[in-house]
């Protein structure tokens, strides 16, 4: 079967593209620029994420592209439905494809961070978008912390620990009358970690 031409489809696209928005301009179609832009991302997204599914060992990377594209998409196509969701929806899609990236290879424990990151993100755009939560910092440093303990469990990263301790105690103290605490707990647990790094090297030499 022969393959259609690159130009070919870009010639169709731009024909598309110009119908909508002369639809749009007449009152015919409304966000017709946006249903366009919103269905290219979501053939965009269609297409990394058939790739990640044919081979995901080999094809890993292609579940980035494609769960970002997906939730772009989404919020292109359904802003109204969405609506204040659309933060949740983009971030929670995009971590969750990291997360993808560490089932298909658990040798790739790092794609665990960026994942568990964009969830906490994710997570904490609905206590400020839909219940109005302003102070997050501390909802920030557990999420940070339950991702490097994660990563500890899942990958068997010894030394995750440390920072995933340190992060959980920080975000339990950080808001409450404790916080001051906080002031000694970091230099405290820089010291430590010298001392684990130097403990560590004297071992193997």
């Amino acid at each position: 079967m022969k393959r259609v031409d690159y130009r070919i489809l870009i010639g169709a696209g731009l024909i598309l593209l110009g119908a909508l928005m002369l639809l749009e301009r007449l009152g015919l179609f409304h966000r017709a620029v946006d249903v366009f832009w919103g269905g290219v991302l979501l053939v965009g997204g269609a297409y990394f994420l058939y790739r990640f599914a044919s081979d995901p060992r080999a094809e890993w990377w292609a579940a980035i592209p494609g769960t970002a594209l997906a939730g772009l998409a989404a919020e292109s196509l359904w802003p109204r439905a969405l609506g204040d969701w659309g933060g949740l929806f983009f971030l929670g899609a995009l971590g969750l494809g990291f997360f993808a990236v560490y089932l298909s290879g658990r040798e790739r424990w790092w794609a665990i961070i960026p994942g568990g990151v964009l969830l906490t993100l994710a997570f904490i755009s609905v206590l400020t978008d839909q219940l109005g939560i302003e102070e997050t910092g501390g909802f920030l440093f557990v999420g940070l912390g339950v991702t490097f303990l994660l990563v500890a469990l899942l990958a068997s990263r010894q030394w995750a620990y440390i920072p995933g301790v340190i992060l959980l105690a920080m975000g339990a103290l950080l808001g409450t009358a404790y916080a001051g605490a906080l002031d000694f707990l970091w230099p405290a647990a820089l010291v430590v970690c010298g001392v684990l790094l130097i403990w560590r090297f004297a071992r193997k030499s």
